[in-house]
């Protein structure tokens, strides 16, 4: 394939983001845009940017011949119909995380694909990030022996709005799905095991949903060794990104990212710049490699560096954290196959707690 042609269907946040990185793009053509609400002001981003197709239909993008494959950034909800119609179609997919909030739906998604036979890649952007790719490239390099603990601190500098919140999917899902693929990629191995606590110390619009904003989580690997999650939805000093994996030869860790490295010494302290701000500012450089590798994959017939089975399995690790939660026990990600007799334990321990 000489060039690629691209569409988007979403143009909120991310949609908009993901544009002007492959406007930047060597071989790519943006080719069109969609968003249920397309507007004069989406319109004239097209226009300043000399994409030429804006519509409020994701299927007129489908159904476009010239297009090659279609970036989907829309709602949650929305993936899985997008995905399978994107396959049926013949189009190659990029889907933002998380494919659903519900494994048998993506399992369908899944299927799809593999039987109209075209690429997806799931959005789990931090693996482009340079710190964690390096990190990972030493864990295969052998420089630390055999990794047997991963641990990883992942907090927000403020929480998200309460619209926000309403329709999140909860924080596994939406927050800590990305540190549940983090540690499958950095540690080499599939999780097996969840054990999740939490509780609402930041704000109490989580609770009324049902929800957390603070959480601690356990894994347990194929293989035996260990992983611990730490979340917060409010860290006071900015956006708290760090990564260690430990192995039998040593280890190696990543600190947060700053402004800059300046640091100021006097009588008083010692300081500098707190960290960056959040994750547009944090991950902008991984943004940019994560399309670009998957442009490279269609361009170049390599295959995706995050595919539909990494999706899932971070999926199935927060869907077993959820039940963690409510049961006060592991789970093993193999029991959630068997939703009802979950679904019973759960209900049987809440009578004995009520």
């Amino acid at each position: 394939m000489n060039s690629l042609h691209i569409g988007i269907i979403g143009m909120g946040r991310i949609g908009r983001i993901h544009a002007d990185n492959l406007l930047r793009m060597p071989r790519v053509r943006l080719a069109a845009v969609s968003d249920l609400y397309a507007d004069e002001a989406l319109s004239q981003w097209a226009t300043e940017r000399g994409v030429p197709v804006v519509t409020k239909r994701g299927e007129d993008l489908l159904e476009d011949p010239d297009i090659h494959a279609v970036f989907i950034c829309s709602h949650t909800d929305t993936h899985v119909p997008l995905i399978i119609a994107a396959a049926k179609a013949g189009k190659h997919i990029f889907c933002e995380k998380p494919i659903s909030l519900d494994p048998a739906r993506t399992k369908e998604a899944l299927d799809a694909v593999r039987e109209a036979g075209v690429k997806l890649q799931v959005g789990f952007n931090r693996r482009f990030d340079h710190n964690f790719e390096r990190v990972r490239e030493l864990v295969l390099e052998g420089r630390i022996g055999e990794p047997h603990l991963v641990k990883i601190t992942s907090r927000d500098p403020s929480p998200p709005p309460e619209d926000y919140i309403a329709k999140s999917g909860g924080i596994f899902i939406d927050m800590t799905i990305h540190d549940f693929d983090m540690a499958r990629f950095l540690i080499g191995r599939d999780i097996e095991e969840v054990y999740a606590h939490g509780s609402v110390l930041v704000d109490p619009a989580f609770a009324r949903y049902g929800d957390l904003d603070t959480a601690v989580v356990t894994l347990k690997f194929a293989g035996g060794a260990l992983g611990v999650i730490d979340n917060s939805r409010r860290a006071v000093y900015g956006y708290d990104q760090r990564v260690e994996v430990f192995g039998s030869e040593g280890s190696v860790t990543v600190a947060n990212d700053h402004p800059n490295t300046a640091e100021i010494s006097t009588s008083d302290s010692v300081s500098h710049d707190k960290p960056l701000h959040f994750f547009l500012e944090r991950y902008n450089e991984a943004y940019i490699r994560e399309v670009r590798r998957f442009a490279e994959s269609l361009l170049d017939g390599a295959g995706v560096p995050v595919d539909g089975f990494d999706g899932l399995q971070a999926e199935l690790a927060a869907l077993a954290a959820k039940w963690s939660v409510r049961l006060g026990r592991g789970v093993k990600l193999a029991e959630l196959d068997d939703s009802d007799r979950l679904a019973a334990e759960a209900r049987n321990k809440e009578a004995t707690l009520a």
